[in-house]
């Protein structure tokens, strides 16, 4: 029977290249300057911690940032963006979470949404943190693929180990 895994997953590597991009960016451009603005990536936590001197300044500091993940192809959903806090010396600073894997609930998600398609001979299964979709046709698995493009738009899924 043909089948494929649903995941959510994120390069770490590519990550890490546009937040170097990035940062070099910042250090460099004039706007930047005197505004003591960075940006700090934690890849055990997978956590970018952004800082700047006004609020304004650190959404810059985002937009530069998102820039990058664009041209690394790092999907922008994976980015679990929390508030933005005062810091020390007058400085504000946001936290961004990466957001990697399906967890419970968006696998839950994930698996709704397929039985919903109402397609006959479609089976999801969860599996630790991807789904594993069956199938009898590969034309259906491939409708499947399709139709979850566009239902499950809050999340990164990427469609892996395609077997016939």
């Amino acid at each position: 029977m043909p089948s494929f895994d649903v995941v959510s997953e994120i390069d770490i590597q590519e990550v890490k290249n546009a937040v170097d991009q990035a940062s070099r960016e910042i250090t460099t451009r004039f706007d930047f300057k005197n505004t003591d603005s960075s940006i700090v990536f934690n890849e055990n936590d997978l956590l970018i911690t952004l800082a700047s001197s006004t609020p304004d300044r650190l959404k810059a500091v985002m937009t530069v940032l998102e820039e990058r993940l664009v041209k690394r192809s790092v999907s922008l959903k994976a980015l679990d963006r929390q508030k933005v806090e005062d810091a020390s010396k007058g400085t504000v600073r946001q936290a961004i979470r990466l957001v990697s894997g399906l967890d419970g609930d968006r696998a839950k998600q994930v698996t709704q949404a397929i039985k919903a398609m109402g397609m006959k001979g479609i089976q999801a299964q969860i599996q630790g943190d991807q789904v594993r979709v069956t199938g009898k046709k590969r034309d259906d698995l491939q409708a499947v693929m399709g139709q979850l493009k566009e239902q499950v738009a809050d999340i990164p899924l990427q469609f892996v180990n395609f077997r016939d």
